[in-house]
């Protein structure tokens, strides 16, 4: 396992693990790494700092960083955690058409241009994501299960 510094366009810093240095590389190029904070998928590795323990004389000098209230503990489930997938779950369903587990076949319609052009979200087996993936059609993963709509 490998962390990484990530920042995305809209300047949000957060990291992330990865299998391996490949396997970020495979991801990000499939558009699947998304920000952690607005759900951007134009993310790229930030400058990292290399983890050495300061001497015990040694201030600890911070700087650059987001001010401590402002960064986001990922780790560990917290109300503003919830409040910032509650907004991006708002976001994609107003944003975006549900098409359920209609999802990899919408998805490739689309990318053939055999459908409108749209934001579509629902739901996809791994190996139908993986097959997406595989034919370039780009796709990522939301960091929560929508709700199933019924008519």
């Amino acid at each position: 396992m490998i962390q990484y510094a990530l920042k995305c366009s809209h300047d949000h810093t957060f990291d992330s693990w990865f299998q391996s240095a490949e396997a970020y590389d495979k991801l990000a190029a499939a558009g699947m790494v998304t920000c952690a904070v607005c759900g951007c998928t134009q993310v790229e590795k930030a400058i990292m700092t290399p983890r050495v323990r300061p001497a015990r004389s040694a201030q600890k000098k911070v700087e650059n960083l987001p001010a401590a209230e402002e960064r986001i503990d990922v780790a560990t489930s917290s109300p503003k955690i919830e409040k910032v997938l509650a907004e991006m779950r708002r976001h994609v369903e107003e944003n975006s058409d549900y098409v359920g587990r209609d999802f990899a076949s919408e998805a490739r319609k689309i990318h053939l241009g055999e459908a409108p052009d749209r934001a579509i979200y629902g739901e996809a087996k791994p190996d139908e994501a993986k097959s997406l993936i595989e034919d370039g059609v780009p796709v990522a993963p939301l960091p929560f299960v929508p709700s199933r709509k019924t008519n």
